[in-house]
């Protein structure tokens, strides 16, 4: 019995080991988790593809500053009939001429047009566009804080619930044991069969105990391989980030109303709004672009063999009235932007709430574990003075298997209340925007989005993408 007490003891405390001791060298740390997580996770590589894809928004905006060219040609074959009269001399005859044949007649051309004005609509749009690259980015910061809060926390629930499976699987064991020897004290008359009824009534809700356990650990190991990518095999210990955060609350609210990526996101969204303002205004200002074309003939006609045109032409457009829809598109911008401010505010403080929040859990995680460990060492030497007690006569079973109880109780109080604490850690270096593998200095290499961005900004020309695709 003292060895199934021991084995559930060392199951408990696993959990925070690595907060004062080396962690083993064969186990599956919870860094190493995080770093398969941020390279694997599929949700995290196709929000990465998203920001690649807002990306191209920024040379299609360049576009409106280069010129379009247009090649032009035309082949065919002709046929003529005609045939006209002109006056010959006074009282004279009339004169017949006639043109009658097949000709092939072909051109060749080419166009090149200039936009030198159209209302800062170009510029305003590639800001536009280079805002929106930064807001997808914000928003890949997010999605890449959450991947990793979620694989921390399962991390920590795989941990969690091995050990209340080992804790419940040590308690059915000692039921087991606690039942025979009831059983054999019975067989000598020290007992009655309401004691052996109690035994078997608790180790059988112990056995349901076990089973639930087992069951929310599998399904704990499916949430695993789905957000971390592999199988949990040897996990070690996991421990609180708590060296990377803020020393107080204060700070902490401070550093994420301007670090938090859900806030900066706001910021960026706000950016692209006014330019949006500004692009619609644009549609009221006037137009210049400029036109080169040259064209080259072959047997247009009959009679001419070749001819060859250039032109170049300036054309201004101002706008009077376009039905009123640009008007509407302004109105409509402007809207927009308010709603964009109002969700900064909105942003702020739920971001605000969020940091309370998780540091309120991360204190109380502490103060839990400090009385979870207290509740676990008074439990267990009440449960050795029941069972003393209980020899000698002073106690009933009823009172060793309720002192068994409340000893498995506190157990597994201890080990959630660990895997809180180490959770809200994460969580508070979540809600202030800085659980990223920079931070954490994870060893795997940190996906640069800027270096896509910088391929393709300036590209004239090309259909494959920078990955080969």
């Amino acid at each position: 019995m003292r060895g199934a007490k021991a084995f559930a003891g060392a199951a408990v405390s696993a959990l925070l080991v690595a907060v004062m001791g080396p962690v083993p060298a064969l186990a599956d740390t919870i860094e190493a988790a995080l770093v398969r997580a941020y390279q694997t996770n599929p949700q995290l590589n196709a929000q990465r593809a998203q920001v690649r894809v807002t990306d191209e928004n920024v040379p299609q905006a360049l576009s409106g500053y280069r010129p379009r060219v247009a090649v032009t040609a035309s082949a065919g074959v002709q046929y003529t009939d005609v045939l006209s009269t002109a006056g010959g001399p006074p009282n004279g005859p009339v004169l017949h001429s006639g043109v009658h044949g097949t000709n092939a007649p072909r051109s060749a051309g080419i166009t090149v047009s200039q936009t030198l004005f159209n209302g800062q609509q170009t510029a305003n749009r590639t800001r536009a566009a280079e805002s929106q690259v930064s807001a997808a980015r914000e928003a890949l910061r997010v999605l890449e804080q959450t991947v990793l809060l979620q694989a921390a926390t399962i991390y920590m629930d795989f941990l969690r619930d091995s050990a209340i499976v080992e804790v419940q699987r040590s308690n059915v064991r000692v039921l087991e044991q606690t039942l025979k020897q009831t059983k054999d004290r019975f067989n000598v008359g020290e007992v009655t069969r309401t004691d052996v009824a109690q035994s078997e009534a608790q180790l059988a809700a112990g056995k349901t105990q076990q089973l639930t356990a087992e069951s929310n650990l599998t399904t704990t190991r499916a949430n695993f391989r789905r957000i971390i990518g592999s199988e949990p095999v040897a996990l070690a210990p996991g421990s609180p980030v708590d060296r990377y955060l803020p020393s107080a609350l204060a700070p902490a609210i401070e550093l994420a109303l301007t670090e938090n990526p859900n806030v900066t996101a706001a910021m960026f969204g706000i950016d692209v709004s006014y330019l949006q303002v500004k692009v619609a205004e644009g549609a009221l200002f006037p137009t210049v672009t400029l036109q080169a074309s040259a064209t080259q003939n072959y047997e247009q006609t009959m009679t001419i063999q070749r001819s060859f045109t250039g032109a170049a032409t300036a054309q201004l457009s101002v706008p009077i009235y376009q039905g009123g829809s640009e008007y509407s598109l302004i109105r409509q911008s402007k809207e927009t932007l308010s709603q964009q401010r109002l969700v900064l505010e909105q942003t702020r403080d739920q971001t605000r709430a969020n940091v309370v929040q998780a540091w309120g859990q991360l204190e109380a995680g502490k103060a839990q574990v400090r009385s979870a460990q207290s509740q676990v060492s008074a439990s267990e030497i009440a449960l050795n003075g029941v069972r003393e007690e209980a020899k000698a006569g002073q106690r009933t079973t009823l009172d060793v298997l309720n002192a068994q109880q409340a000893l498995v109780n506190a157990r597994v109080a201890l080990v959630t209340a660990q895997h809180d604490r180490v959770v809200a850690s994460y969580s508070v270096l979540n809600s202030v925007g800085r659980l990223s593998p920079i931070v954490l200095k994870l060893p795997t290499e940190v996906y640069d989005s800027s270096v896509h961005y910088h391929q393709v900004r300036d590209s004239w020309v090309g259909v494959r993408t920078p990955s080969g695709q």
